[in-house]
């Protein structure tokens, strides 16, 4: 679709991200030693830790990708919210209070502190790397999306500029600065998406009743645009999608419900008709093609599971396994997330650890209920694209008004800022103090570990750039879904044990870490998902029988650690 850049627009944007690196320049006084750029001294307040908890979760996965999988697919794309916020019960009551008491900068740490494993060290390490890299494959991605209507740049120059600007953000003030960005986009990311809820229901719900005639935009591999099967530009604007096309009987000579209560605008959608849209890929020997169609549904069968996740009405037990699968990997994987896990070093003690945890679930609770009218609140909206579902919540905000969009376009940008900022750390962490000082043993002072740490900082950004350039037609949930099975994999096994079998040895843990990080990327390198969207191959070719692997790398992490445990010699702890 056509996008325009405003100057309100433009400037609104512009002072939010100068407002951020202002805030981050300021702060970089207090981050010059160790203890303050990795942990912010562990003196950050449990409240703000809280809301900065938020700030870090609230990704582009979830405001972007949650809001647009909504749109498109109807009630299964809050599943992924669901699952997103199950997570948060593991890490309260198993891993909050006693992860605090390990460790003090990493996630290595924690694992290798009971051993002092150097072997430990460098196999979470690797860990922390890999999952980081993944997480932040659907954040650049985001950024991508969000700069092309905004701004009227392409995707590639959206992602340099985040790139850039998270990068100045950590390598200048470090976990202060990343601390206090995440706690100011956490508070307005709640704060605008509940503005945007009320506007949802005070305009309530109307019938478009415009020119609704189907057209098609076909996406040749030459790059061609097709709108039914005639050659256009990118230029040519579909006719409004994401649209009412008939209200229930009770409005019957009406074209609009008014203002609805909460309840109320799900009892009225579900007796709708709504015109959302479908993508469908088909390959031949000149490449991918991809065809944008509209389809008419009723609002029943959208607020109904099984629109996206198949699994839920096909009965095949392939679905079905995957649909279980992704729902353990995101209810395991936020425990075992590096960069949520070193926010526990940022306050003094484990009650203040346990406090914080708590205000995230309530601010992370209040924002995924949100997510459900966002996303109905866009398909319904007439403004939808159907060539980025990434952008739903945004061009949501611009059907109401264009400063509107403005602000959540530059709070969505923020909110990858905190998201990539805080994978930025927890990656440049892995390197300066894991691999460099520990498994390396090259003696660092404390000014020139900090400075490791900016150095990988600002390697691990452009590895960011490169790989949200390269995957920017994902739908950021569903890349984010990889990074949850990755780390549910390889980390949550050796987390539990260590915490709670007195019996685990240093070879457990290592072989725990290594067969799960491993076992889930190369399942899902080998999965249909992959094959398709990533290799442009057929489904039928995947080796392995469903794309998401949680539901049997996250078991394998934990009989490989206990049987390894048990043929190796226990070592006195340290």
């Amino acid at each position: 679709m056509s996008h325009e850049a405003s100057f309100a627009a433009v400037a609104i944007f512009t002072a939010f991200v100068l407002g951020v690196l202002g805030l981050s320049f300021w702060l970089g006084r207090h981050g010059q030693s160790a203890a303050a750029y990795y942990a912010a001294h562990g003196q950050i307040h449990w409240f703000v830790n809280g809301i900065a908890f938020a700030g870090d979760y609230l990704s582009a996965a979830s405001f972007l990708g949650i809001c647009g999988m909504i749109a498109f697919s109807g009630y299964d794309g809050f599943l992924y919210a669901i699952g997103f916020l199950a997570g948060w019960i593991v890490a309260l009551f198993v891993i909050a209070e006693p992860i605090k008491a390990l460790g003090t900068y990493t996630l290595a740490d924690a694992l290798a502190s009971r051993f002092g494993s150097r072997g430990i060290t460098l196999a979470v390490a690797i860990s922390t790397l890999v999952v980081s890299i993944f997480y932040l494959i659907p954040q650049m991605v985001g950024a991508g999306a969000l700069v092309t209507p905004l701004l009227g740049l392409p995707h590639a120059a959206g992602v340099v500029l985040v790139g850039v600007a998270v990068t100045l953000i950590v390598v200048t003030a470090g976990m202060v600065s990343t601390t206090w960005v995440q706690f100011i986009k956490g508070s307005l990311l709640v704060l605008f998406c509940g503005l945007l809820v009320a506007l949802i229901l005070a305009r309530g719900l109307t019938v478009n009743t415009g020119d609704l005639t189907p057209q098609v935009r076909t996406v040749t591999p030459d790059g061609r645009v097709l709108v039914d099967g005639k050659p256009q530009s990118w230029e040519h604007d579909l006719r409004p999608v994401g649209t009412l096309s008939a209200l229930p009987a009770r409005y019957a000579g009406r074209t609009t419900t008014g203002p609805l209560g909460p309840l109320e605008y799900f009892s009225v959608l579900e007796d709708s008709t709504i015109v959302t849209w479908k993508s469908t890929r088909t390959a031949d020997d000149r490449g991918v093609h991809v065809t944008y169609e509209p389809v008419t549904r009723s609002g029943a069968e959208l607020l109904q599971p099984g629109g996206s996740f198949k699994g839920l009405r096909s009965g095949r037990l392939a679905d079905r396994l995957d649909f279980a699968s992704l729902m353990l990997a995101l209810f395991c994987g936020t425990a075992s997330l590096p960069h949520i896990l070193i926010r526990y070093y940022t306050v003094k003690d484990a009650a203040a650890a346990r406090k914080s945890t708590v205000t995230g679930i309530a601010a992370i609770g209040v924002f995924y209920v949100m997510t459900l009218y966002l996303g109905l609140g866009a398909m319904t909206s007439g403004a939808l694209d159907p060539t980025d579902s990434n952008m739903a919540a945004p061009l949501l905000a611009k059907s109401f008004s264009t400063t509107l969009f403005a602000l959540v376009s530059a709070i969505a940008f923020t909110t990858v800022l905190g998201t990539v900022s805080g994978l930025i750390m927890a990656g440049s962490g892995a390197v300066a103090h894991d691999l460099v000082s520990r498994v390396c043993g090259v003696p660092l002072t404390d000014h020139e570990k900090v400075r490791c740490g900016r150095i990988a900082a600002v390697c691990l950004g452009v590895v960011a750039m490169g790989l949200g350039i390269l995957f920017k037609d994902f739908n950021v949930g569903f890349l984010v879904g990889w990074a949850f099975n990755i780390a549910a994999s390889a980390n949550l096994p050796a987390l539990v044990m260590l915490l709670f079998w007195k019996r685990t040895t240093a070879a457990g843990i290592i072989a725990a870490v290594t067969v799960g990080m491993v076992a889930s990327l190369g399942w899902i390198l080998l999965s249909a998902d992959t094959f398709e969207k990533v290799y442009g191959l057929s489904r039928d070719l995947a080796p392995v029988p469903f794309s998401q692997p949680g539901l049997v790398t996250i078991p394998l992490g934990f009989v490989v650690l206990v049987v390894v445990s048990l043929l190796t010699p226990p070592r006195p702890a340290r």
